[in-house]
């Protein structure tokens, strides 16, 4: 009966089946922090045989001109024959020696590391944050939540004084440049929708007008 395979879905296999590096490592990372943990390299012989043999078999033939295509071939065969057994025997090492470096959660379920777990609480940080920690976060929420209210009606006093009527243009209509409201074109001094008034009577005068047509004074 085969064991419970425990970390199904926080874990990284790092392990190689041949070459001179075939071994078994797994690497484990809390889901709260996402900090990880590698377990012990384990190296795994049968791979690194099969990739002498290889190399030997391969280096022999070659001297003769021949391929050694066959002999290769077996010799990868000799390194996967016992690599997954091999391999989940090093895996079940390897969960065995990550819970003593994580903790499981019996709230959400999660593995965390050391740094992420209420030891007081027997429950992760995310299920039951720090108290001391929470009550400095709630009072910098309160002061921005305050600042930020006072500066909203500040903006509304301000606002009383804005033109929102006067006609304003956005980008200049000479030289295309932004004008962010202004009278004039900070790029070319060009006047922005700033309709000319009669000084007579107020009246506002179309563009190339001569007269007001409201009471016939000359510009």
């Amino acid at each position: 009966m085969t064991a419970e395979i425990y970390f199904s879905n926080n874990y990284r296999d790092l392990c190689e089946q041949q070459g001179t590096g075939a071994g078994f490592q797994f690497e484990f990372s809390c889901n709260r922090c996402y900090d990880t943990w590698r377990s012990q390299f384990e190296a795994y012989t049968g791979g690194r045989m099969a990739s002498w043999v290889g190399k030997g078999v391969n280096a022999a033939w070659g001297m003769l001109g021949r391929a050694g295509s066959g002999m290769s071939t077996a010799a990868d065969g000799l390194a996967g024959a016992g690599y997954g057994s091999a391999r989940d025997a090093a895996f079940q090492r390897a969960i065995s020696n990550a819970q003593g470096h994580f903790n499981r959660c019996p709230r959400c379920t999660g593995y965390v590391c050391n740094r992420c777990w209420n030891a007081g609480q027997g429950i992760c940080l995310t299920c039951a944050p720090d108290t001391a920690a929470e009550a400095v976060a709630a009072q910098q929420r309160g002061l921005n939540d305050m600042v930020a209210e006072r500066a909203y009606t500040a903006g509304q006093n301000a606002g009383q004084s804005f033109a929102v009527n006067t006609p304003r243009q956005l980008v200049c209509p000479q030289c295309h440049a932004e004008t962010h409201g202004s009278a004039f074109c900070p790029g070319c001094g060009n006047r922005l929708a700033q309709p000319d008034t009669c000084g007579s009577c107020s009246a506002q005068l179309p563009a190339g007008a001569a007269f007001c047509p409201d009471c016939g004074t000359r510009r």
